[in-house]
């Protein structure tokens, strides 16, 4: 399959213009907002404001991947709920740019990923307000009941952990460059010791703090949870393992491609996050060492990909450099788990 260029400005400024009914949108400048490691984001501006336009990647796609109409369609479906996200403005199925894309709003606040803005949540108050704010809104989001907003047939939650661990080691296989025994054994293993669900809940399936935007003015306020790619109907401890893995603390080692700021003074540790989920939810936390080696399985998968799609020269030119000891990593660290 031929690789994909972005439409010409000018055809989604039409397009834009048309489904706002504001002609300012005729004139707009379009700018790849940089550090996205899977779809494409880029800002649109005009005199009219800012809007963003969401986009998969250049080149071939694995399947069932990078589902932009998904994106669009979770996020419309909770506009009415506790849970906040952009407001969706134009989704198209592929006329504009020969792959689905969608527009939503510009959600004001700050995207926080390698650092924090300066002079904000700059004291431990701050900083704990900002975390907690943060796991709520994901014990929000599993308190929403998909039916009543219209996601009933969202996914399928029987039997959902045992086709993610088959999903993503078929992802694995699509986008392996290199021999890596310990994610083989890893599938294999995980395949072999599926936990029984709980419970079936709206799951997110990336939620971490740079895919939500934070408050200028009050750093505990969520102002959207963005990033909708992965979502489905299934089982929430594999958020809360995915949170868990991405919360680093000052000892842990770093994750090339999610930085992150909660290991600086005055963030909650890894377990004081997991107890907050716990109370707000009613969840109990006791056994999460399987979600916890599912979850370092799939980020490991992620990884590969992203490795794979910026080799490829599909990441619109971004570089993210040799990321084979990052994913030898997350295959031995979720073998010791489980």
């Amino acid at each position: 399959m031929p690789k994909t260029a972005p439409a010409p400005v000018d055809v989604i400024a039409s397009a834009v213009a048309a489904a706002t009914g504001d002609n300012r949108w005729n004139s707009l400048d379009m700018n790849l907002v940089t550090g996205g490691k899977s779809n494409l984001t880029y800002f649109l501006e005009s005199a009219a404001g800012t809007l963003v336009l969401r986009r998969p990647p250049t080149g071939d796609l694995l399947p069932s991947a990078h589902d932009m109409l998904r994106e669009a369609r979770v996020q419309s479906a909770l506009a009415a709920s506790d849970v906040p996200v952009p407001r969706i403005v134009l989704v198209d199925s592929g006329d504009l740019l020969g792959v689905p894309c969608y527009v939503m709003e510009r959600v004001a606040g700050h995207v926080v990923r390698d650092h924090l803005p300066v002079g904000w949540a700059d004291d431990a108050e701050s900083r704990r307000a900002v975390a907690f704010g943060f796991v709520d809104t994901l014990a929000d989001l599993h308190a929403v009941d998909h039916e009543a907003v219209g996601l009933g047939d969202y996914g399928r939650p029987s039997g959902f952990a045992t086709r993610q661990v088959r999903r993503w080691t078929g992802q694995w296989e699509a986008s392996r460059s290199q021999d890596v025994p310990e994610i083989d054994l890893l599938a294999q293993r995980l395949a072999e010791s599926v936990p029984v669900q709980q419970r079936s809940t709206l799951v997110h399936g990336d939620y971490r703090l740079d895919n939500v935007v934070l408050d200028a003015s009050t750093p505990g306020t969520i102002n959207a949870v963005l990033d909708w790619e992965l979502s489905t109907l299934g089982d929430p401890m594999t958020d809360v393992a995915l949170l868990d893995l991405f919360w680093n603390g000052p000892a842990d080692r770093p994750l090339s491609l999610i930085p992150g700021v909660s290991h600086l003074p005055g963030f909650p540790s890894r377990e004081e996050m997991l107890q907050r989920y716990s109370a707000r939810s009613g969840a109990a936390l006791d056994d999460l060492d399987w979600y916890r080696a599912f979850a370092h399985f799939k980020f490991a998968v992620i990884t590969q990909g992203v490795s794979a799609r910026s080799r490829a020269g599909d990441m619109a030119g971004q570089d993210f450099g040799d990321l084979d000891a990052e994913v030898l990593h997350l295959g031995r660290t979720g073998l010791a788990l489980l």
